[in-house]
């Protein structure tokens, strides 16, 4: 074993730079990828007096904390914690829900609160797979920055991301994220030679730069932000080839899948630009502009397949027209579609132009914001279509060219106030925005050492999904209600040498909820329920072991129109140790758990999770065992994925995350990060 270990040792040794960087351990169940405050570790240099570049020569800011004047900057990340969670569901700590594949479609798996006030989209299952506009990494470098990455998982899992960046000038940095990743399918193929193996594929990558006057009045950051995801819609496994076993548990052994001709194509992109000047000492003017355009396009060639598993269901408007609600009818049950029999082809496209202007300052003591921000946007809805049919041509009044067209023109106004304790971690906010004649949000925090305590409220209008919606499947024209949500939260930071421990609550008041019903319609719910959640955190690190656990307790009152299991538990333990002074090691394992409860069945026509009441999911012991490894300054890792899959009791034979959906079974897992600084 030793030998193995030195030759390893010896080769990676040979292809990097001496650099030693102490490892720091965050205790918490990231992905290993956030980086830490750049504070310390000054610009070492060598014997000729020459600069050696590395993390502490590389830093970065976030458009976050310069919006709100906080001089921040972060080191670059080398801490191997949670280097081996190279899946998006894993980086999220499992509070996102997916297929059961590597860029499937999400959905969060706790309720979220909106902030984002005014009309959505509405299409945000692959949200996860693109680069958030708002984390976006803005470099000022002494070298030029590489970051390369590589993660290869079961069945054909790989993910690709390559980062660099430089400055041009001192004050000029210019740089590019760029991601690649695809995966198989897990069931309904005839093996790696079927010409439809491939599952998922994803590009995005981000062009970004920032720049700041010589006298530091003026600086000014952007980016052009990119999406290009497709997927092969599977509509889950079909109930023919399942066997749904007395104790509640389902076996499948190489399953066929409903859907076989359909597929999902989302494409984005997001041009942003943030710049501010300095008029006087304390006054500054800032501007934002962003420009979206995405484009979400779904088509099955062959409608037969679905429609024996009666995956498309048809709806028609209620003939009132005055409560637009759909029903079944009794006479058509059998047609699975409005316009043509055939095949399905929709194509949904949105674009934004959004324009922010606003002063920000700091008077007696406190940093304030004021602003004023313009929304233009539309939606255009297309679809296949043939002549209706005598019988649907009774049933359907409005006008079949195969596209409606929505716009929105929408002015907000908004505030903020900040006082800042000791330093930019403590702190009090407040914040107010109001949609003209329509939405509003209140929001209030209060975080310190201690403890963090906040509260928001706000009244928020559908998306342009759920009030419009044409397709040759399903139909609707809503005029909802704004849904009102009120939020209460506390935390408790409790810190000794070797334990740290956080309990949290949450708290949530809603009412005009918006969901979708078991048949994939779109519904609200006007009468108020609530949420409760009731979480900690918790680190204990005895000497070379550290151990975290992460458990969440959540009560709905109303598990009609909101469904999320009631316990949820993630547990890690490691052990680090060195080996020939040079190669830090942790090995360790890691389990997870959901309690079991029914979950949201998917609709990709849509883009949405549904409720559903056949099948429960979860109740399994998902359970890994890892190595993370970092020589110099490469981190790599190997894992076990799903270790417990196909044994019996509670580490189980596979289970659904999403009905009819199964968790990729156990498979081996590699990753490697090398960063390069000159």
């Amino acid at each position: 074993m030793k030998k193995w270990l030195f030759i390893i040792v010896c080769s990676i040794w040979s292809a990097v730079s001496y650099g030693q960087i102490r490892m720091p351990g965050n205790g918490s169940f990231g992905g290993g990828g956030g980086g830490g405050l750049g504070q310390g570790g000054q610009v070492k240099l060598d014997d000729s007096t020459k600069m050696i570049y590395g993390p502490h020569t590389s830093r970065y800011f976030l458009e976050e904390d310069v919006f709100n004047n906080r001089k921040t900057l972060y080191a670059i990340d080398t801490s191997y914690d949670g280097f081996h969670r190279y899946n998006f569901v894993q980086r999220a700590d499992f509070q996102l829900v997916d297929l059961g594949n590597l860029g499937t479609a999400s959905r969060s798996l706790f309720y979220r609160p909106i902030e984002q006030i005014g009309t959505q989209f509405g299409y945000d299952a692959y949200t996860p797979y693109a680069y958030a506009v708002q984390d976006v990494k803005y470099f000022d470098t002494k070298s030029p920055y590489t970051n390369l990455y590589l993660a290869l998982g079961g069945l054909g899992q790989n993910i690709a991301r390559f980062d660099h960046s430089q400055n041009i000038t001192p004050r000029l940095n210019l740089g590019i994220n760029a991601q690649r990743f695809t995966t198989n399918k897990y069931f309904g193929t005839s093996g790696t030679s079927d010409s439809q193996n491939n599952l998922t594929q994803n590009w995005a990558f981000v062009f970004h730069g920032n720049y700041r006057s010589k006298d530091e009045k003026y600086l000014l950051m952007g980016q052009f932000n990119h999406l290009n995801h497709s997927a092969y819609e599977q509509g889950g496994m079909s109930s023919d080839t399942l066997n749904f076993r007395s104790d509640g548990t389902i076996e499948y052994n190489n399953p066929s899948a409903i859907l076989k001709t359909a597929q999902s194509w989302e494409r984005r992109n997001n041009w942003h630009i943030y710049q501010q000047y300095v008029l006087a000492q304390g006054f500054q003017v800032y501007h934002v502009f962003d420009y979206k355009r995405t484009i979400d396009i779904y088509s099955d060639s062959d409608l037969s397949q679905g429609s024996r598993y009666g995956f498309y269901n048809n709806y028609y408007y209620d003939s009132t027209y005055q409560i637009p609600t759909l029903q079944k009818i009794n006479t058509l049950q059998s047609r699975s579609y409005i316009y043509n029999s055939a095949s399905t082809r929709q194509q949904v496209a949105f674009r934004l132009v959004e324009n922010k202007f606003g002063i920000k300052g700091r008077y007696l003591g406190f940093n304030y914001r004021a602003h004023y921000r313009v929304r233009l946007m539309n939606m255009v809805e297309k679809h296949n279509q043939i002549p209706r049919s005598i019988v649907l041509d009774s049933l359907l009044s409005s006008n079949t060219d195969g596209s409606s067209k929505h716009r929105r023109f929408e002015n907000f106004v908004g505030l903020w106030l900040a006082y800042y304790l000791k330093d930019s971690t403590q702190r009090a906010t407040a914040e107010f925005e109001y949609l003209l004649g329509k939405d509003f949000k209140i929001k209030g925090d209060i975080v310190s050492k201690w403890f963090s305590v906040g509260y928001l409220t706000s009244l928020s209008s559908p998306t342009f999904l759920q009030q419009y919606y044409n397709s040759n499947h399903l139909r609707w024209d809503n005029q909802f209600r704004l849904v009102n949500s009120n939020t209460i939260y506390g935390q408790i930071n409790l810190n000794t040498k070797k334990v740290h421990f956080s309990p949290r609550l949450d708290y949530h008041l809603i009412s005009n909820y918006i969901y979708y019903d078991t048949a994939a319609v779109v519904r609200q719910f006007t009468s108020p329920f609530s949420v409760i959640k009731v979480g900690a955190l918790a680190q204990w690190k005895p000497g070379k072991f550290q151990f975290l656990s992460q458990t969440y307790y959540t009560l709905v009152s109303n598990d009609n129109v909101l469904r999320i299991p009631r316990f949820m538990a993630n547990f890690r333990a490691t052990f680090d140790f060195v080996y020939y002074k040079v190669l830090f090691l942790q090995l360790g394992a890691e389990i997870h758990y959901k309690s079991t409860y029914y979950a949201d069945a998917y609709m990709p026509l849509t883009q949405q999770f549904h409720l559903q009441n056949s099948i429960k999911t979860e109740g399994v012991v998902y359970t890994e065992f890892f190595i993370n490894a970092r020589i110099n300054r490469v981190r790599l890792f190997i894992k076990m994925a799903n270790a417990g899959q196909g044994f019996q009791g509670p580490f189980n034979r596979g289970y659904f995350s999403t009905p009819l959906y199964p968790v990729v079974g156990r498979s081996l897992g590699f990753g490697i990060n090398w960063p390069l600084f000159d």
